[in-house]
This record gives C-alpha cells, structure tokens and sequence, in this order.
C-alpha cells in the first residue's frame, strides 16, 4: 500500500510538472508571437526609436492624418523678462516647420511718442503668459494656444545632457556683468560648446567695449536673434541625430525642472515620433519685419512692426503663400508677365537704415518691392555715410546692376553666406530720395 501511494504522488508531481512546462511554453509561444507582430509593427512605423516609439503609442499608417498643425509661443527667460520670443509651428502632415522671432523690445503701445519700457513685449510676461500670448496673436493674427518658457539654466543642462552642441560662432565675444553673474568669452570659429558656452552664445549682445555684430549681419538684436535660431537649429539637428531612450529619459527631467508649459502630454505625445522624422534642412526662419526707433517723447528705443511686411513674412513662413507683386509671378491667381528685365523675384533682401532717416528706409523698401525684390527683412543699424550692398549668394550681375541704379550707388561688396539673405542693403546718409 504504501509503494502504491508513493507511486501516486510521484504521477501527481510529475503531472504538475507537465502542466507547468506546458503553461511556460503556452507563455513563451505567446510572448513570441506578441513580440513578432510588434516587431512587425516597429518595421512597418519606420523601425529603430522611431518606429518603437510609434509603436508605442500605437500609432500605424494613418494615424499621422488625423493630426493638426500645431504653434507653440516659445519664451527664454532671464531675471523676469522674455529676452527670447518665438512663435513656432509644425506639421507632421507636410514635415514643414517655421521660427519666427520676435524682438524683445517689439512696441505693443497706444502712442510711441510716450512709449515707455512696460510698452515692450518682453515686459508683459511680468503680467502673466496669457498676456504675451494675446499680444502674440494680435500681432501675427495667429490663435496660438499654447506656451513653452524655458529658463536659461535649462538650455544649459540640456547640452550637457547630449555631450554638447557643435556650433559656428559668428564673431569674438566678450562680455562681463557681475550683476547678472554673466561672463562670456568666446572666440569666433566652429567648435564643440558645453553647457556654460552655450548660453553665452545666445544671451551675447554686445561686447564691454560697446562692439557688436558687424553691420552686415544684423546689428545688436537682430544679430542675436539670428544667432539664436542658428544654435537652436544646430541643437535640434545634433539631438534629432543622437536621440535614444536614455536621452528621452534625461529629457523628461530637465522638462521637469526648468520647463512651465501648458502643452498637455495627451495632446502632444502622438506628433513625438514624427518630430523625430523632420528634416532640419527644412526648418524656416524670420524675424518679424520692423525698425528700432526711439520714441521722440521720451527717448526709450522700441521696434516697430512694419505691419504690411509682417504680414508678407508670416504667409510665407506659416502659410506657404509668397508674396503677390505687379511685378512677381501672379496677382489673384492670374499669370502677368514681367515687363522689367530686372526681375529681382528670387532675391531675398535684407534692409540695415544706417541714415538715421526713417523716410528713405520706407522708400527704399517700396522701390525695392515695386521691382520685384523679396524684402525679408529690415532694421536699424549705427549711422554711416556709405550706402552699401553686400552680396552674399552670388546674385547675378543683372540683379546687382538693378540695385546699383535703384540705390546710385557703386559700393557692393561680397559677404559671409547666409541661408535666409542674399543682399544685405546698409543705408547711408549719402542716399538721396
């Protein structure tokens, strides 16, 4: 009797056991098959990080369609101001993407002739995002929602964060405030910036001995806000390239810490993957059109818009619609045909008035429109005597020509090139309306 028992247990633990092993293969089958069809679906999402993440959040094929254009105010903070303001937008549906910069001493006022510092955009936030979110809209006539401010400590720890950002310096930079505690000391060239040089780079404005940008690449603000699209463009092109888990991770921390938003993740974590797709080649960039004047009743200096360019600028870059002239390529949709040989429709033209003469620089920017010329641009610069062109992406000697007899001038000179600029045009005093 009791072998007999033996022998039953000894059937019960080995049935257990058959049951066991078959519901770990049953598992294993199952985990096989799970981890096929995802792997499956990783492929069909484009694979590597991007085709997991999709797969992740369960995107396929379609669900990019089901997406909206998106803008989002992006503000830099230092000491309780908004020294950086952009406006940027993407669409995953076209992979397109713009910047547009908005400078920080942009008049929101009644009467510039009283104009006062609290009359300047980057004084607002003081009052609240909302606020520059509505003066935002009522300067580009875009619904922008949504907000993105960013501490300066943020961009610091976000460089680090990815082993630093390989960045062209424009000129030498030099500059000391202990009050701020900032101290910038960078020699102009290519080089691999870490956190602390990263932030000089952007805050830079001018040197402790007053220098500055050269004329030709925009001047004091203009030719930071360039330099700030320039490294925020190097920094999403060298992220893009090196993203990985780890680094979505280190990400999530650093958004944690220093980032104040009101972008909900559910309504953004699908258009993640395909951000991860976009081409920073494509990125578009502008600052807002306008001229840095100084209120004659109180002398604060303030950046006007010039509304009829703004408006040009911001259907080209968010709309994708150019810029109808008489003298372009069409007017309500119809073909006209080009009267002047000096066409000038492909030239983008930046403006510097070096006058000290708001009239010319209004004038000249008509005459250049009425010839077909793509005015990008325009601002202020110091005064100075020669009017000056620079040509920067070899523009055909028919072009220069055109300008020459526009502006009466012989003085053109060949500059650094610049993506978004083809002539830079600087306004002397010799220029005669």
């Amino acid at each position: 009797m009791k072998e007999e028992s033996k022998e039953k247990k000894k059937k019960k633990v080995k049935g257990k056991k058959h049951i066991f092993l078959r519901i770990v293969i049953i598992l294993l089958v199952i985990i096989g098959i799970a981890g096929a069809v995802f792997a499956y679906k990783v492929h069909k999402n484009g694979g590597g990080i991007r085709g997991v993440i999709k797969t992740s959040l369960g995107h396929d094929e379609e669900t990019v369609n089901n997406l909206d254009k998106i803008y989002c105010l992006l503000l830099g903070q230092s000491e309780n101001l908004t020294d950086t303001i952009m406006l940027a937008s993407y669409d995953p549906k076209t992979q397109e993407a713009a910047l547009l910069s908005i400078p920080r001493d942009t008049f929101i006022g009644d009467n510039e002739n009283y104009a006062s510092a609290w009359d300047k955009i980057n004084a607002v936030y003081q009052n609240g995002v909302e606020n520059t979110l509505k003066e935002v809209r009522e300067i580009t006539g875009i619904n922008v929602q949504y907000y993105l401010k960013v501490d300066t400590k943020a961009l610091k720890v976000l460089v680090d964060e990815i082993g630093g950002v390989y960045f062209e310096v424009p000129i030498d930079m030099h500059y000391t405030d202990r009050r701020q505690g900032l101290y910038i000391d960078l020699k102009a060239g290519y080089q691999l910036l870490d956190g602390d040089k990263a932030e000089q780079v952007v805050r830079f404005r001018h040197n402790s001995d007053g220098t500055t940008y050269p004329y030709e690449y925009g001047g004091e603000d203009l030719g930071r806000m360039k330099t700030q699209r320039a490294f925020l463009t190097a920094l999403l092109e060298q992220t893009i390239e090196n993203m990985d888990v780890n680094t979505i991770l280190g990400f999530l921390d650093i958004a944690e810490k220093y980032v104040e938003t009101n972008l909900n993740f559910d309504a953004i974590k699908d258009y993640v993957p395909y951000v991860l797709d976009f081409n920073i080649d494509d990125l578009k960039t502008a600052t807002l059109p306008g001229e840095s004047v100084r209120s004659p009743g109180t002398g604060t200096w303030i950046y006007t818009v010039n509304e009829d360019e703004a408006k040009d600028v911001i259907n080209e870059l968010f709309y994708g619609i150019e810029k109808e002239t008489e003298n372009g390529n069409t007017i309500d949709g119809n073909t006209v045909v080009e009267e002047n040989t000096n066409n000038g429709q492909e030239i983008d033209v930046e403006v510097l008035n070096g006058s000290g003469n708001s009239s010319k620089l209004s004038e000249v920017v008509s005459s250049l429109e009425q010839r077909g010329f793509n005015v990008k641009q325009t601002g202020k610069t110091s005064t100075t005597s020669n009017t000056t062109i620079i040509n920067r992406n070899n523009v055909s000697e028919n072009n220069l020509n055109a300008l020459n007899e526009l502006l009466s001038v012989e003085n053109v000179e060949t500059g650094t090139s610049d993506s978004d600029i083809d002539v830079t045009i600087i306004l002397g005093t010799d220029y005669i309306m």
